[in-house]
């Protein structure tokens, strides 16, 4: 693993989706990503890939929701300042590793469809990446919910991931 991307954080984003009250869905994402990738070449096989993001950096679009994640219901942002993941394995197309959230650690898959590389106007070389994956949030203690009079719940459990990457290589 010789070879370092840095994470263009102007031409990528990490969105996540959850039901809400099981008849719409709320997007959220978080504002402080950071991302370390080291591949062997080109094709990113076997890449390694380290992310963070730092849990009080929600962001939902509605501050109230926002705080109330950070708080201990939630992801403790206070005691719990990141979430963590880092790749144990990548053959191209599946991204497989350890997700750690409210310390809490389990191994997840996502699906990843490589863009491919390419060279931008000014001569960097630029890598791209969609990605999609899905957990089950209690699984990692955020297991705050409210019963419905209607029946169903509040929050629902599944958390679907959809991320746009673009990555530069550090020449």
């Amino acid at each position: 693993m010789n070879q370092k991307w840095n994470f263009d954080a102007a031409h990528s984003e990490l969105k996540f989706k959850v039901k809400h009250m099981m008849i719409s869905t709320v997007t959220g994402g978080f504002d402080q990503l950071e991302l370390d990738v080291q591949s062997s070449d080109d094709t990113f096989s076997e890449a390694k890939v380290v992310m963070k993001a730092q849990t009080a950096s929600i962001n939902t679009g509605n501050a109230d929701r926002d705080n109330h994640l950070k708080a201990g219901d939630f992801f403790d942002a206070e005691n719990h300042p990141a979430i963590l993941f880092e790749s144990t394995k990548f053959d191209g197309k599946t991204l497989v590793g350890s997700l750690t959230i409210k310390g809490i650690s389990k191994e997840v898959t996502f699906d990843v469809d490589f863009g491919g590389v390419g060279q931008d106007p000014w001569g960097n070389v630029k890598a791209g990446f969609s990605l999609n994956g899905k957990i089950n949030r209690k699984d990692f203690g955020l297991e705050w919910n409210v019963a419905l009079e209607t029946g169903g719940i509040l929050v629902g459990e599944e958390v679907k991931f959809e991320a746009e990457i673009q990555l530069t290589k550090v020449q």
